[in-house]
């Protein structure tokens, strides 16, 4: 009878609590991973590269390129996911997130047309 109680106050409370914090709690460890910055998405790899003038659909297009990489690194797998909430539209959404270093997120810059450009100059310079 005591559980009971318990489970329909948790219940209550999850039912009664924001989505922020609903999905904030789905996502766990990895949510806080993101926050810390040793597990990025693609779309802040984007902005800290300065791809400002991509549009949404570009830059989902180059997470789909970075997930690709990603599973043909990795023999099949998928990388970890986590949900975020859409810079635009607001809707929560699950996306992959990656280590910065990931080699994944960089074969995506230059296999990825519309993202070449940002990786054409770095090779420039260091020549």
């Amino acid at each position: 009878m005591r559980i009971t109680a318990q489970l329909r106050r948790i219940h209550t409370a999850a039912r009664t609590t924001t989505k922020a914090l609903a999905y904030r709690c789905r996502s766990g460890l990895i949510a806080s991973a993101v926050e810390q910055g040793t597990l990025i998405r693609t779309g802040d790899l984007l902005d800290r590269l300065g791809a400002d003038d991509l549009k949404d659909g570009q830059k989902s297009w180059y997470g789909r390129h970075a997930a690709k990489a990603y599973r043909a690194a990795h023999l099949g797998a998928d990388a970890v996911k986590v949900w975020a909430q859409h810079r635009t539209t607001g809707r929560w959404v699950h996306v992959f997130v990656y280590t910065p270093t990931d080699p994944a997120l960089y074969t995506a810059l230059t296999t990825y047309k519309a993202t070449q450009h940002l990786v054409a100059g770095d090779f420039a310079r260091c020549a």
